[in-house]
């Protein structure tokens, strides 16, 4: 099968290139073609097709008028995307194509430019653009759906990214894509949660929606060492993501056990200056990262955002780690309270506080907790049921054809 994929980074920059890379290196080891549509940037990785890319575009480069007048309006719809697409679909003729991360150095744009061509569309939500032209359905650190029934223009009456340019260009670039149906192009939704899948029904056919959880290759994270006593911590170091309320019931809880923070973000400064209580131990990656989580008596996630698949639980829990998380967007879905971690409700510093002692002082549930949350890595997210999964979804669009 010949197979275009596409994603604005061709880089690992988020949890959103780590599944697009999971499922390309899987169909090139498959055999099948693979095309590579992406940005021009210097920390890509190899393609063979990177001739084809749309030049570097970043949105804080600084300028006169006319040039952010045009950054402007390539925000909501690139010409250049849909003409080197529509030279790289000619040449190379895909039989579908996937899309990951398109949103504005690609646009949605593209997506008519692949129908035309008579190219059947899949398309995976990351995240809440759909139905949030600010993605994160946030308003200024809180939960907001306003967005949600169809009105776009929330994020200039709310002002809800602190800036009335990027909300009026949020804004209308969601209003646009409405009015052109873009989506209409797309064959079929990947939801990686139940929860995202409800909430993107606001906008599209629900039998255009189909539920394909994150996979994670448990070979590569064997649990193969005890705890060595420590709460843990790891991700971006941010409001949205609860960590000002973990420190708080950290210092609550005032637990006989060191907490250790992983990551960076707009927060870690002034949080480490806040907290000297916890340890700080900023940007790990690879194989380091992988023991320090192999290590943790538990790792906490408490975000206060609608997490979708979350990728920091499905490593933990495939380390044979327990997981605290919020009672929030998707993460009940990976957590089975009681059995393989422990939920609160999001925000609540006096129940994590709670929790989080319930946890650091009973070393038998732990064992038991991880036990039971590899084994839910094992049958409920695997990569390899992953890949399965993707490739039978491509053969059932094309045969429709």
């Amino acid at each position: 099968m010949n197979i275009l994929l596409v994603n604005k980074f061709f880089y690992l920059n988020g949890g959103s290139e780590t599944v697009f890379f999971q499922e390309r290196d899987f169909l090139l080891a498959k055999g099948h073609d693979v095309v590579d549509f992406s940005m021009v940037d210097a920390r890509n990785r190899p393609s063979p097709y990177a001739d084809f890319f749309v030049p570097h575009v970043s949105y804080k480069a600084k300028g006169g008028p006319v040039q952010k007048l045009r950054q402007a309006l390539s925000f909501i719809h690139s010409p250049v995307a849909v003409r080197q697409l529509e030279k790289l679909i000619h040449q190379k003729k895909p039989d579908i194509a996937h899309l990951h991360n398109i949103y504005h150095q690609l646009t949605p744009s593209i997506i008519p430019a692949l129908k035309k061509n008579g190219v059947r569309v899949v398309l995976t939500l990351h995240d809440f653009k759909l139905v949030c032209p600010g993605y994160l359905a946030l308003n200024k650190d809180k939960i907001c759906t306003a967005c949600f029934g169809g009105n776009y223009w929330h994020p200039i009456q709310e002002n809800c990214q602190n800036s009335l340019v990027r909300g009026f260009l949020l804004a209308t670039e969601s209003t646009f894509h409405a009015w052109r149906q873009s989506y209409d192009g797309v064959d079929l939704f990947l939801a990686p949660s139940r929860f995202l899948a409800e909430q993107v029904a606001h906008r599209v056919s629900r039998n255009k929606i189909r539920v394909l959880h994150n996979g994670i290759d448990e070979d590569a994270y064997q649990p193969h060492q005890a705890s060595r006593g420590y709460a843990l911590y790891f991700g971006r170091i941010s409001r949205e993501k609860g960590v000002p309320t973990l420190l708080r019931a950290y210092r609550l809880a005032a637990l006989n056990m060191p907490l250790v923070i992983v990551g960076t973000g707009p927060l870690a400064r002034e949080l480490e200056q806040k907290y000297p209580e916890a340890r700080f131990m900023g940007y790990r990656s690879g194989g380091e990262l992988k023991n320090i989580v192999a290590g943790a008596a538990f790792v906490v996630v408490p975000s206060e955002w609608y997490e979708n698949c979350s990728m920091v639980i499905l490593e933990a829990m495939a380390l044979g780690r327990p997981v605290i998380g919020s009672r929030i967007g998707g993460i009940p879905e990976q957590i089975e309270d009681g059995k393989t971690g422990l939920l609160f409700s999001s925000g609540n510093i006096d129940e994590l506080a709670e929790k989080m002692k319930f946890l650091a002082t009973d070393t038998t549930l732990r064992k038991k907790m991880g036990r039971a949350a590899r084994k839910k890595v094992e049958q409920e997210y695997s990569l390899a049921e992953h890949n399965r999964r993707l490739l039978d979804i491509y053969f059932e669009l094309v045969g429709k054809k």
